[in-house]
C-alpha cells in the first residue's frame, strides 16, 4: 500500500486540458456540427488552454471531417490539438488495431488513450485477465510512442479501482509510465469520489511515482464535487486538469473549467492560462454556450450573469457605501464579468439609485424612495424588473420627470377568427386595430399576423413608421409567457417578457395582466418606446 507523501507544494502553474469537443459533446441537448467544433476550438485557443481534445477521429463522420479540416482551418496559437482513442482490444495486436492506427493517422502530435484500471471492469466488462488488461495499456502506449506521438493515458475508473484493488490500479499506471506515457490522468469516471479521497489518493500516487512523472485529473460531477475534486487533485500533486467549458458532459457533467481555473488562479495562486487571458473567461463561457445552442447558466460561479448580482437591500446599500468588496469575493473584472444591481421588492433606496446610475438615469433620493415603493406594489402584482431592464429604465425616467412623447394610445383591439375545415388544418386569421395620437394627429392602422402580438406589432409599426423610420431596424426576437396563479387557471395572472433588438442593442420588456393580450401590449409598447429612445441618443 503506497504511503502518502508529504503535502504537495502547490505548483506555480498547471496545464488545462479541455475536452468540451469530446466529453462535453455528450451532454444532453448538445449536437455539434463540424463548423461548431471549429468555432469552439477557436474560442478555447483564444482563452489559452494548453490542450484541446477534438474527439475520436473515426467515431463518426463529423469527427473524421473535423480532424481533416482542423490543420487547414485552425490557427492555434496557445493550444495543441489532441486525438482521443482507447487501448488495443483484448487478445489483439497493436500493429493491426484500427483505433491505434486511426490515432497515428489523425495528423496530431498528441494522443490521449483510455484504459481500464478497475479490476472489476477488466474481468466483467472486457471479459479478460488482469495480466492482459495491463498488457493492453503498456503495449498501446509503446506503439504510439514509437510513432513519435506524445501520449496521455486516461486511467478509467481509477479512484474506484484504487479503492477496490490498489495493487492492480498501480500496475496499470506502471505499464503506461514505463512505456513512456507523458502524463497519467486519474479519472473519477463515475463521479462518486469526494474531495478528501481524491486529494489523499492523488498524493499517494504522486508519492509512489515521484516528482518526475506528471499526473492529471479528470472528474465527473455525479456527486456535485467535480470542481472540488479537481482542486483537491492539484493540492495532491496533479499538474494537468481536464474539464469542459461550463461543465458540459455526460450525465451531470464534467469539471467546470470556468470555475476550476479562477479557483486555482485567484484563490491558490496557480497559473492556469497565459498572462492576461483570465479576463476572457466570461466571454468564452457565453460564446460557447451560444455555439452549443444552450442558455448560459446564470448562477454559475464567476462567469454567470448572476454571479455578481445583488438584490437584497442590505447588500445594495453596502455596495453603494463601500464598493464590491463588501459582498463580492473577487473583483468581477478579473474574470471579465461585472457587478449588477437587481431592483426588486427586496431592494431599497440605495440600490435604486445605484441601478439608475447603471442605466444612465439621474434619480434623486426622493424620487428613488417613491419609485422603490411603487416597484414593491408592482412586484406584488407579478412584475419582475430584474429580468426586464428596459421597462425598469422607462419607469426610472418617469420617476425623474420624463414623459415619452412619441405617441399616445387611444385604444387597441385584436380579433382572431378560427374557421374549421372538414379536412386539414383550420384557418386562423388574426387582425388588430390600433388608434394612436402622434404629434397631435390621430392615426389608425390595421395589422394582420399569425397571432395577436404579431398583429398588434404590425399595426403599431404602420401607424408609427412614417414618423419614426428607425423602427424598420427594430424587431422582436423572443416572446415568453408565464402563468403566475395556476389556481384560477384560464383567469390567471400572466407575465409576458419580450426580447427585442435593433441589430446592435438588445433589450427586454415586461407586461403583467389577467389578460394575455394586455400583458403583451404593455411589453410591446415599452419595447418600441425604449428602442426609439435609444435610437435618438
Amino acid at each position: 500500500m503506497p504511503v502518502a507523501r508529504e503535502p504537495a507544494t502547490l505548483p506555480s502553474s498547471i496545464e488545462i486540458f479541455d475536452t468540451t469537443l469530446r466529453d462535453g459533446a455528450q451532454f444532453e441537448g448538445i449536437s455539434l456540427t463540424v463548423e461548431d467544433k471549429l468555432r469552439v476550438a477557436e474560442q478555447l485557443d483564444w482563452l489559452g488552454v494548453a490542450w484541446i481534445e477534438g474527439g475520436y477521429p473515426q467515431a463518426n463522420p463529423k469527427d473524421e471531417e473535423f480532424f481533416r479540416r482542423a490543420p487547414k482551418e485552425l490557427s492555434l496559437s496557445t493550444a495543441t490539438l489532441v486525438a482521443f482513442g482507447s487501448t488495443r482490444r483484448p487478445a489483439g495486436k497493436v500493429d493491426v488495431d484500427p483505433t491505434l492506427a486511426t490515432l497515428v493517422g489523425a495528423g496530431t502530435s498528441t494522443a490521449c488513450i483510455v484504459g481500464k484500471s478497475w479490476d472489476y471492469h477488466v474481468l466483467e466488462a472486457l471479459q479478460t485477465t488482469l495480466d492482459e488488461g495491463v498488457a493492453m495499456v503498456g503495449e498501446s502506449v509503446a506503439f504510439l510512442q514509437a510513432a513519435v506521438l506524445r501520449v496521455f493515458f486516461d486511467a478509467e475508473h481509477f479512484f474506484d479501482g484504487y479503492k477496490a484493488n490498489t495493487e492492480y490500479a498501480l500496475r496499470v499506471l506502471e505499464a503506461a509510465a514505463t512505456n513512456g506515457a507523458d502524463c497519467l490522468v486519474l479519472c473519477d469516471t463515475n463521479g462518486g469520489s469526494l474531495p478528501h479521497e481524491v486529494q489523499r489518493i492523488v498524493g499517494e500516487v504522486a508519492g509512489y511515482f515521484g516528482p518526475d512523472q506528471p499526473l492529471g485529473i479528470h472528474t465527473q460531477n455525479d456527486s456535485g464535487c467535480a470542481v472540488a475534486n479537481s482542486v483537491a487533485a492539484v493540492l495532491g500533486g496533479a499538474t494537468q486538469l481536464q474539464g469542459t467549458v461550463n461543465g458540459y458532459g455526460e450525465r451531470t457533467g464534467n469539471a467546470n473549467l470556468m470555475t476550476c481555473i479562477p479557483n486555482l488562479t485567484l484563490k491558490l495562486g496557480v497559473q492556469c492560462l497565459p498572462e492576461g487571458r483570465l479576463e476572457r473567461l466570461t466571454a468564452v463561457s457565453r460564446h460557447v454556450a451560444e455555439l452549443v445552442n444552450l442558455p448560459p447558466h446564470t448562477a454559475d460561479p464567476y462567469v454567470g450573469q448572476s454571479a455578481f448580482a445583488h438584490k437584497g437591500g442590505l447588500h445594495t446599500s453596502a455596495l453603494g457605501k463601500a464598493g464590491g468588496a463588501t459582498y463580492e469575493h473577487i473583483a468581477p473584472e478579473l474574470v471579465g464579468n461585472g457587478t449588477r444591481v437587481l431592483v426588486s421588492d427586496l431592494g431599497g433606496r440605495a440600490g435604486m439609485v445605484m441601478k439608475a446610475k447603471e442605466l444612465g438615469v439621474d434619480l434623486d433620493d426622493r424620487a428613488a424612495g417613491l419609485l422603490s415603493e411603487q416597484l414593491k406594489e408592482l412586484e406584488a402584482k407579478g412584475f419582475v424588473f430584474e429580468a426586464a431592464d428596459a421597462s425598469l429604465e422607462l419607469l426610472m425616467r418617469q420617476a425623474a420627470g420624463w414623459r415619452q412623447d412619441y405617441f399616445t394610445v387611444e385604444g387597441y383591439r385584436a380579433t382572431t377568427y378560427h374557421r374549421p375545415k372538414d379536412a386539414g388544418e383550420p384557418t386562423i386569421e388574426t387582425e388588430a386595430t390600433v388608434k394612436l395620437w402622434v404629434a397631435a394627429e390621430r392615426r389608425i392602422a390595421v395589422g394582420e399576423g399569425n397571432g395577436p402580438v404579431n398583429a398588434l406589432d404590425q399595426a403599431l409599426r404602420r401607424v408609427l413608421i412614417e414618423a419614426y423610420p428607425q423602427l424598420e431596424h427594430i424587431r422582436l426576437t423572443d416572446y415568453r409567457v408565464r402563468i403566475l396563479d395556476g389556481v384560477t387557471t384560464t383567469g390567471a395572472v400572466v407575465r409576458v417578457l419580450l426580447d427585442s433588438t435593433d441589430g446592435e442593442l438588445a433589450w427586454t420588456t415586461i407586461g403583467v395582466s389577467t389578460n394575455i393580450i394586455e400583458a403583451s401590449w404593455q411589453a410591446l409598447t415599452d419595447a418600441l418606446v425604449w428602442g426609439l429612445l435609444h435610437s435618438n441618443q
